[in-house]
């Protein structure tokens, strides 16, 4: 027979299944267990996750603009055309700060949706309670393990897909790269840049601030590899997950309307072995596999 949550094969002489652990012969979601849908937070995760990544892109980018209008301030020792690229800087920051805060909420709340709805997974064995999926993201040096761990645990428990686990070993390297390095560079390019001239006059001081452009660039390399393989990753484990589980809670569905007092069938997965549910017209209308 195949079972009823991945459709692998299973053995009667074993009690779960051994693709996905679920027990054998038990329904995809348990009845008794509320569950939530992921579809749309998925969607709106990695719409959000996929903007801020390209708003942190362009943001480190800017660097060329200011170098170019430094160079140009040189030539006329014209300390306005200075202020372009704080404009520049500013235009780019501000939705990088919108798109930012709501990739963090969105991803709080699809990071505990999916946790909590392994509570109705017959077979998923998560080893951290759902409310560290809330407050693994807040609590300071708990947040640089605990969120690994909890979609680690909601990714083992929902995909079945090769080199899905390891993504998420990707994803949370590439995601404490970027959290030190961008650190770093900040800090270094804050510091360089209050070394300069606040209102320079000669050409020596607006090619210091070339110079310090370049640097600044130079050293946004590392975060923004990291950014964007953090970002691309934490996408793709987003949407897997997310299809894994919306398929699994559609599959425990109920076929047909349901009465009060039913006693509802799980529909059948294609391809699976053993009886068709059957409709008992008994007493009361009770529905029986």
């Amino acid at each position: 027979m195949r079972c009823a949550t991945c459709g692998g094969e299973t053995s009667p002489r074993v009690s779960d299944c051994p693709t996905c652990g679920t027990p054998v012969g038990a329904p995809p979601v348990n009845p008794e267990v509320p569950v939530r849908s992921v579809r749309g937070v998925g969607l709106a995760a990695s719409v959000a996750v996929a903007a801020t990544t390209l708003c942190y892109l362009l943001g480190s980018l800017t660097a060329l603009v200011g170098r170019s209008m430094a160079e140009r301030a040189a030539r006329t020792e014209n300390q306005d055309t200075l202020l372009v690229a704080g404009f520049v800087e500013l235009a780019v920051g501000i939705p990088y700060a919108i798109a930012y805060l709501t990739a963090v909420v969105l991803v709080i709340v699809w990071t505990y949706r999916v946790r909590k709805n392994l509570d109705a997974f017959p077979g998923s064995a998560p080893g951290l309670g759902a409310g560290w999926a809330i407050g693994g993201w807040l609590v300071p040096l708990v947040n640089l393990v605990v969120p690994y761990r909890v979609v680690a645990d909601v990714t083992r428990a929902s995909v079945w897909r090769p080199g899905t686990g390891r993504l998420v070993g990707v994803w949370w390297a590439a995601w404490l790269v970027f959290l030190v390095s961008e650190r770093w560079a900040e800090r270094s390019t804050a510091r360089e840049f209050a070394r300069l001239s606040e209102y320079p006059t000669i050409r020596r001081e607006f090619l210091d601030y070339a110079d310090q452009y370049s640097a600044a660039l130079n050293r946004s390399i590392l975060p923004m590899v990291a950014c964007a393989v953090a970002g691309v990753t934490l996408i793709v484990v987003i949407r897997r997950v997310s299809a894994a589980q919306q398929s699994r809670i559609d599959r425990g569905r109920p076929v047909g309307p349901v009465t009060p007092g039913a006693v509802v069938p799980y529909p059948v997965t294609s391809g699976m072995s053993g009886p068709a549910p059957t409709t008992n017209p008994g007493a009361g209308g009770t529905i029986r596999a």
